[in-house]
């Protein structure tokens, strides 16, 4: 048969995938996740990241574990003696405490917005908000974890520390996301 004819056509009509009535929804009211590969997608890297913190609380990463892998490096380095090095690994560890409940936060933003049914919406405050209760969660539970290892200390001042570090997270991106928001309106309304 000739190229285009009738049969052809809807053989290639019948390859066409057919839309749903969700399809054939308004724009930001469309589910963004509708199967078990866009929630894996969408949480995937908060999962690991939650890993990687469970790992970090354990007595393998406790302060007398880390001391023992830096100070001699710290040593060959700077010539710091034990004395010198203990306010600096004190230091350290808390800025650990930041970067790693800091990227749970945004990792989290990124998870609730991913899995939003609002699919254009540059924003949301739910967003946010639920990443700094996920990470204060997170932390609390960590604390309290690390309270049943003897090389470990949980207090209530990391939680308050790994909170405000997820609030600060959340601050730092919506500034960020910010201008971009506003020069995306100001390009649709030119």
């Amino acid at each position: 048969m000739p190229s285009g004819t009738i049969e052809e056509d809807s053989y290639l009509d019948h390859r066409t995938p057919r839309l749903t009535a969700v399809q054939l929804q308004e724009p930001d009211t469309l589910p963004t996740q509708t199967s078990t590969s866009g929630f894996v997608r969408a949480w995937l890297p908060t999962f690991l990241w939650l890993v990687v913190i469970a790992i970090e609380s354990s007595d393998w990463l406790s302060s007398h574990h880390t001391g023992h892998l830096l100070y001699p490096l710290f040593h060959w380095l700077f010539g710091i003696s034990p004395e010198q090095f203990e306010p600096i690994h004190g230091v350290m560890r808390k800025i650990g405490h930041v970067v790693g409940y800091g990227t749970l936060s945004l990792l989290a933003f990124r998870s609730f917005r991913a899995s939003a049914r609002n699919v254009h919406a540059r924003w949301s405050l739910v967003w946010p908000r639920n990443a700094v209760v996920l990470t204060a969660a997170v932390a609390s539970l960590d604390e309290w974890h690390q309270t049943f290892i003897p090389s470990r200390t949980g207090t209530i001042h990391d939680v308050i520390l790994d909170t405000t570090a997820a609030i600060a997270a959340q601050i730092l991106l919506y500034w960020f996301m910010r201008p971009r928001a506003a020069a995306a309106g100001q390009s649709a309304s030119v």
